[in-house]
């Protein structure tokens, strides 16, 4: 099937120079003379690949940019600028808004062609990125998942023989024990359970553009509650409130405030887990631009460059050596949700002296 390119271009000679080009190499081509014709054939049309003039009148090639990265349809279609004018102002600006490359006037043919199959090239690889995704998830749930369910599984079962065999001459202490035993198992195996689900809701989503952009259209949510609630809660549930040293900043934050608070859930867990009781846990939020930067900081074991390089959802590290309690998946689905909203999570880590993770959202709104 042919690749369908829409250039959309003013001038009449250099479009229709475009048009006869890309048809003797075989694309489709869609033309327009206008920003705002050329925005209503992207919409109904789906190109593969969208070539802008920069200078047009009525709606000029920023506009038609800016309204095809917010429409769910194209919103990640390739989308290249033809310009004129290349200083670094409007470099800067076409990037911003999402553009994908630039293309100085004048060019060679020769230029455009070789332009023309590097965007292509780069989305075919992304599509496959994402068809590979699904089926490694696929394959992770089906090897991992038995194995890791079945860890909290032994301990409920194995705590329920116990209690059967010895309900009439066991103490009350010992029935306590038992009881508790079950309690902590089912809610290791219940957090599995949600993770699981989580982890494949995310991948699965991440390759919906249009349900990501739904998902991006959401009530700001007030950071410093979310984080300060957050942590003292993750605190509490491992008994480590002394350890915990909050100093978070008012932000406003275009994100689903349940998202929000499973990202910092997740990463200030594995602090407290990946560390001592009796170190501290630091958690530290600002500004810095638009971006709002979230560090959380802990004197554990830490991890190795390798380890940070090759960390995915079912891996675990140092599996004989310290008990992991789960499959991994924290990290990985903070990391996720947090590039579901245009952000990211980063580590850095010097082993068996520190770790810091750094959590970026862009965005910051103003209350």
């Amino acid at each position: 099937m042919k690749e369908k390119i829409l250039v959309i271009e003013d001038a009449e000679e250099v479009r229709n120079l475009i048009q006869e080009t890309l048809n003797l190499h075989g694309y489709t081509v869609i033309s327009a003379g206008d920003g705002d014709t050329g925005l209503e054939q992207a919409i109904s049309l789906c190109p593969n690949l969208v070539l802008c003039d920069v200078q047009m009148p009525r709606m000029n090639g920023y506009e038609v940019l800016k309204a095809l990265r917010k429409n769910p349809s194209t919103a990640t279609t390739p989308f290249v600028f033809l310009t004129g004018v290349a200083d670094r102002d409007h470099f800067r600006q076409g990037m911003n808004l999402g553009a994908d490359d630039f293309l100085p006037k004048p060019f060679m043919l020769d230029e455009l062609l070789a332009m023309v199959r590097a965007r292509l090239q780069h989305k075919e690889l992304e599509n496959k990125d994402k068809k590979d995704a699904i089926e490694n998830l696929t394959t992770s749930i089906i090897l991992a998942l038995p194995h890791e369910l079945m860890t909290p599984l032994n301990g409920i079962v194995g705590y329920s023989q116990v209690l059967i065999q010895d309900h009439q001459v066991a103490k009350p202490q010992e029935i306590l024990e038992y009881a508790q035993g079950i309690y902590n198992s089912a809610g290791r195996l219940q957090h599995l359970i949600e993770n699981f689900l989580t982890y494949s809701q995310i991948e699965l989503l991440a390759n919906d553009p249009k349900r990501v952009a739904s998902l991006r259209n959401t009530e700001p949510v007030n950071a410093r509650d979310c984080v300060a609630t957050t942590a003292q809660a993750c605190a509490h549930k491992v008994n480590r409130e002394m350890d915990l040293l909050l100093q978070v900043e008012d932000a406003c934050l275009s994100i689903s405030l349940p998202y929000l608070q499973k990202i910092v859930t997740e990463l200030i867990d594995n602090a407290f887990k990946f560390s001592t009781p009796g170190t501290p846990v630091i958690v530290v939020s600002g500004k810095n631009g638009n971006q709002y930067r979230l560090n959380i900081i802990d004197h554990g074991r830490g991890l190795t460059m390798e380890q940070i390089n090759t960390m995915g959802a079912h891996i675990q590290f140092d599996r004989r050596i310290h008990e992991q309690q789960g499959a991994g998946l924290g990290f990985t689905i903070a990391r996720r949700l947090a590039e579901l909203y245009s952000g990211s999570v980063h580590i850095e880590s010097i082993p068996l002296q520190k770790t810091s993770v750094q959590l970026c959202l862009p965005e910051v709104l103003s209350y």
